[in-house]
């Protein structure tokens, strides 16, 4: 895999940095600095700003829900800002690289894409319901095979506010407000058989694929050559394509986050059909990124006015639609390196 800006060595131009105060500095450091500066001074300020978001279920309802913030941001900063849906991560990332989008909301393995592909800064990390972290969940349409318990009725709340009622297992049921830590459960993929069918979402996303694939690694099982793997992702459809598979008979088993059954569409009996049965360990939680060209200054205004959003009425409604986000921090870069490290055991190239 080919790393244009490693994060380790952004954390290790940061300690240098920060080890050459004025006082001390060396010629050669000095003029480092002053470059650095000048160019951040000639950084020219766009007439419009492009902030790109990836459907995580309906990308038509996403175009709506995206506007109030694209809104916010047009008086906050006093530049146009227009919102726009690519049809998946490496699309966003790529405009990104061409100038196309200024802003990109990002799960941890598109961050790392934009921070070597585009020279993009990662500005903020999403938290939700307090935690930093996510994880894959696991769910069957068997559960005489992958739980070892009775499966128990959990109640979520979908994106409308309403109450829905699901199945889990082996421990994974919790209150909707709770973000229980992985691992539990994955004992119960021993009773996966070779050639089992099983839903992903598509090669990109952390916990649609990167991370359960190395959790089948881990248990010994190729996640290409001892089971047959279908990407339900593909084209945009995203997480629920892979609950919709498990609750068609598509699949055995299948992976998302948690709990995609809330936001899939369907007229397959979710409810009934789908039962949770695992969560994979935990993985850093989406986040911001912003082109390199852009102003210091203004990177840290687009992310000042951000957080402030998220502690509004309405933006906190607002961005809980779009990707159930309830507040903003500041990014954690070394947490990202988990994510580098599965997509190296993995062997991702690019």
């Amino acid at each position: 895999m080919k790393h244009s800006r490693p994060i380790a060595a952004l954390f290790g131009v940061a300690l240098i940095a920060a080890a050459c105060q004025p006082a001390g500095s060396s010629p050669s450091s000095a003029a480092a600095s002053s470059a650095a500066a000048s160019a951040s001074e000639a950084a020219e300020v766009p007439d419009e700003l492009v902030i790109g978001f990836v459907p995580s279920s309906e990308a038509g309802q996403l175009v709506e829900d995206i506007q109030p913030l694209a809104d916010y941001l047009t008086d906050a900063l006093g530049i146009p800002v227009t919102g726009t849906v690519t049809n998946d991560y490496t699309g966003l990332v790529t405009a990104m690289q061409t100038g196309q989008a200024h802003i990109g909301a990002l799960p941890p393995y598109g961050l790392l894409q934009a921070i070597d592909q585009a020279d993009a800064e990662v500005i903020l990390q999403s938290e939700r319901f307090g935690s930093g972290t996510y994880h894959t969940q696991f769910f069957t349409n068997d559960p005489d095979t992958f739980c070892s318990d009775e499966p128990v009725e959990n109640t979520r709340v979908n994106p409308d506010g309403e109450e829905v009622t699901f199945l889990n297992c082996n421990g994974t049921d919790r209150a909707n407000d709770e973000t229980p830590e992985g691992p539990i459960g994955l004992d119960a993929l021993d009773a996966l058989e070779p050639g089992s069918t099983v839903a992903f979402v598509e090669q990109t996303s952390a916990s649609g694929y990167i991370f359960p694939a190395t959790v089948f690694l881990s248990q010994g099982v190729d996640p290409v050559a001892d089971i047959e793997p279908i990407f339900a992702g593909t084209g945009g459809i995203g997480h629920p394509g892979a609950v919709d598979a498990v609750c068609r008979g598509d699949a055995l088993i299948g992976v998302s986050f948690d709990d995609a059954r809330t936001v899939t569409t369907t007229e397959c009996d979710v409810a009934s059909n789908v039962v949770v049965f695992g969560y994979g360990p935990e993985i850093p939680n989406d986040g911001i990124a912003v082109s390199g060209d852009l102003p210091d200054d203004l990177q840290q205004e687009i992310a000042d006015a951000l957080m402030a959003y998220a502690e509004t009425e309405e933006g906190a409604a607002v961005l809980d639609s779009i990707y159930q986000i309830t507040a903003f921090t500041e990014p954690n870069l070394e947490a990202l390196e988990l994510v580098r490290r599965a997509v190296d055991e993995l062997g991702y190239e690019g």
